[in-house]
C-alpha cells in the first residue's frame, strides 16, 4: 500500500510540473513579448548573451514588420505609407544577417517565434496615433537593448550592430514623436 500511495504521488507531481512547463511554453500569457515586459533584460553576460541579443533583435525587426503590414493596410497618410514600405523592404536584410550570424557562430538554424505585438485596430481618426505610439514603445524597447548590450557583449559584430541600431532608433524616434506632435499635438 505505501509503494502506491509514493508511486501515485509521484505521477502526481511530475504531470504537474510536465502541466505548468507545457502551459508555459504554449499559454500566450506566459509568452510575454518585449513590448509587455516593465523592463527589458538579456539576462547576464555570459557566453550565450550574444545568441539571446540575436534572437531578440531578430523578434523586434519582426516587430517592427508586424506593425508595419498594419500600417500599410490602414493609414491613409503618405508619409506613413512610406514608412511601412521601408520597413517590409528593409528589415528582412537585417533579420538575415542575424540569423547568418546564428548559424556561423552557434550553428543554431532555429526560427525566433514572432512577438506579439498590439493590434492597432480598424483604419480611422485615431488608427495613425495608435501606430505612433506602438512604434515609439517599439524604439524605445530597441534603444534599451542596444545599451545594455554595448554593456554585456564583447564581439565586435554585435557592438557595431548595437550601435547602428541604436543610432537608427534614436533617429527615427525623434521623427515619429515630431510626426505625433505635429498631428496631435502629443
Amino acid at each position: 500500500m505505501k509503494i502506491s500511495i509514493y508511486l501515485a504521488s509521484s505521477f502526481v507531481i511530475v504531470g504537474i510540473i510536465l502541466g505548468i512547463a507545457f502551459g508555459y511554453y504554449l499559454t500566450p500569457e506566459y509568452n510575454v513579448s518585449m513590448y509587455e515586459k516593465n523592463s527589458m533584460s538579456l539576462g547576464r553576460a555570459d557566453r550565450t548573451f550574444d545568441l539571446r541579443y540575436i534572437n531578440t533583435m531578430i523578434a523586434h525587426h519582426r516587430g517592427a514588420m508586424l506593425l508595419a503590414e498594419q500600417l500599410g493596410k490602414n493609414t491613409a497618410r503618405p508619409e506613413l505609407k512610406g514608412l511601412s514600405e521601408n520597413i517590409l523592404n528593409d528589415e528582412p536584410k537585417a533579420i538575415a544577417e542575424l540569423y547568418a550570424w546564428k548559424k556561423e557562430w552557434y550553428n543554431d538554424t532555429k526560427i525566433v517565434r514572432d512577438p506579439v505585438v498590439a493590434n492597432l485596430g480598424p483604419a480611422g481618426e485615431t488608427f495613425d496615433l495608435r501606430f505612433l505610439n506602438a512604434i515609439i514603445a517599439h524604439h524605445e524597447a530597441g534603444i534599451e537593448m542596444t545599451k545594455e548590450t554595448r554593456l554585456k557583449s564583447s564581439r565586435a559584430e554585435i557592438l557595431n550592430n548595437a550601435d547602428a541600431v541604436e543610432a537608427f532608433l534614436s533617429g527615427g524616434l525623434q521623427t515619429l514623436k515630431g510626426l505625433r506632435n505635429t498631428w496631435y499635438n502629443i
